[in-house]
């Protein structure tokens, strides 16, 4: 979870840049996710395997509590993130919107995964942003 936070931390970091590292922020956005959806299944000792979709991480996830699966769902729409804009001859940079919208939903899955975790599996330090973000 540290490292989701880690992540979640770097996104946001990189839209502070002039010009914003719009990419940089999405795939930090998939990073998190996917961070906080494994870090829920090896608490709970599930296998995932080597896999970047979070929607199947999702499944995982709901079959320990199925009151993850729709957040799964949604979260699985950054899956492309772990690739798209990181290679040559990709689209041009996603939106700050865009950019803004995956770290608000990566947010989520990592604010959602720890309130259903035990306190001992929460890094001790959590802010993610500023005050004025809040």
């Amino acid at each position: 979870m540290a490292r989701a936070a880690s992540d979640l931390g770097a996104g946001v970091h990189a839209l502070t840049a002039n010009p914003p590292f719009v990419a940089a922020a999405v795939f930090h956005a998939q990073q998190a996710a996917e961070k906080a959806l494994k870090g829920f299944l090896a608490w709970h000792d599930a296998p995932f395997g080597k896999t970047h979709d979070l929607a199947a991480l999702g499944r995982l996830c709901a079959e320990i509590d199925r009151e993850l699966g729709p957040l799964g769902r949604r979260a699985g729409k950054l899956t492309e993130y772990a690739w798209k804009y990181r290679y040559p001859g990709e689209p041009e940079e996603p939106s700050r919107e865009e950019a803004d919208s995956a770290l608000a939903l990566a947010s989520e899955v990592y604010e959602t995964v720890l309130q259903r975790l035990p306190a001992d599996a929460r890094p001790a330090h959590r802010s993610l942003r500023s005050d004025d973000d809040r």
